[in-house]
């Protein structure tokens, strides 16, 4: 068991941004989460999965959506309809408590990101239950059937779902991951592509062998490695690349881009002309949320579920999606794929087919 610090809290968004391939959400969000609890008096406990009681309940906390901004025409759609002063998370919270009517021992980040980890902490602390040292992706995802709980076959429903406007949604009966993501997808779409949702409410005995242990651990030592190298002006992306067991596969500057919003969901490309090594090449690379192919010259080279991210070389910072613009100073790293979804299971949910791609899986760090 571990009280996070502030220090051990930023290290931590900083990894999971990291790990987060552009998605799962922007660090600013997750610090003005981390910092309203502090601020009100709360604390950040962790505890490992063989810590938690096996009987625990435990649940999944995340915000679903697009991570662009939505064209001034569709955000008139909305100016209309009240806002709700609390975080919509806190009351898809208490909704799922009352209609449990049981209290959730701690919770479980959905993905590793800016935003979507400190959400799954934010929701634990304010209602001063724990932080479960794992997570069912191990990097950032950009649907729900992209788990290990999906891998494992573990129900998502009962779901609850709630947004900015004081509409809450209880989802019951839902079949499986698949059909949850299209519900949950759906209900974002009309939530102004952003809505809090809760699901795998299960005890832990029964997720215990469904996550990845040690996740946020994971992040924690990636952020303080990422700190600790701008401290001392190394080279952060080959930090990255050594803490993460993987490698900087491109350096350049950043060159036609585009993205939009479509279905929910935050398409775009990215063309980076090669610099220094790299001179005279060029990578691309095609991202759905996050960051999903990354072409050399016109060649494949990396796919999910690889994590492929993206870093500023000139402050460090790893990059988020769509914040990436023309003239912009970048290295491209990859890192090997979690296990879980290198296995048959794994690459049929989120793998090269996912992407559109017809080849197999190939790392693309050896």
């Amino acid at each position: 068991m571990k009280k996070l610090t502030r220090q051990n809290l930023e290290d931590i968004l900083y990894g999971a941004t990291i790990l987060g391939t552009g998605g799962g959400g922007e660090l600013s969000t997750g610090f003005a989460l981390i910092d309203d609890a502090l601020a009100k008096g709360k604390s950040f406990t962790m505890v490992s999965l063989d810590e938690a009681p096996q009987d625990a309940l435990v649940c999944t906390p995340y915000m679903l959506g697009a991570i662009s901004p939505l064209p001034p025409e569709e955000e008139k759609k909305y100016a209309r309809l009240p806002r709700i002063e609390e975080p919509s998370i806190l009351a898809a919270y208490r909704r799922f408590e009352s209609y449990l009517g049981r209290k959730f021992y701690g919770t479980i980040s959905c993905e590793l990101g800016g935003s979507n980890t400190a959400t799954a902490f934010y929701a634990a602390a304010m209602s001063d239950a724990y932080i479960i040292d794992a997570d069912p992706a191990g990097r950032a995802v950009p649907e729900i059937t992209h788990s290990t709980y999906y891998i494992n076959s573990l129900p998502a429903a009962p779901i609850v779902a709630a947004n900015a406007f004081g509409e809450t949604i209880i989802c019951e009966n839902v079949m499986d991951d698949e059909r949850a993501e299209h519900i949950v997808r759906a209900l974002s779409v009309v939530s102004r592509n952003d809505i809090a949702a809760i699901d795998h409410a299960l005890e832990v005995k029964d997720i215990k062998h469904a996550v990845i242990p040690g996740a946020i651990s994971m992040a924690m030592r990636m952020g303080e490695a990422w700190r600790l190298a701008k401290e001392a002006g190394a080279d952060i992306p080959d930090v990255i690349a050594k803490e993460g067991k993987g490698a900087v596969v491109f350096r350049g500057v950043v060159g036609e881009n585009a993205w939009k919003t479509e279905e929910g969901f935050t398409i775009g490309d990215i063309t980076i002309a090669g610099s220094d090594a790299n001179d005279g090449d060029t990578y691309k690379i095609w991202l759905k949320n996050e960051n999903m192919i990354g072409w050399v010259n016109g060649e494949v080279h990396a796919t999910i579920p690889d994590l492929i991210c993206l870093i500023d070389t000139e402050t460090g910072a790893p990059i988020t999606n769509p914040n990436y613009y023309t003239g912009q100073k970048v290295a491209v790293v990859v890192l090997p794929a979690p296990e879980p979804f290198t296995t048959p299971k794994g690459l049929a949910a989120f793998g090269p087919a996912y992407a559109g791609l017809d080849q197999p899986y190939r790392p693309a760090i050896s």
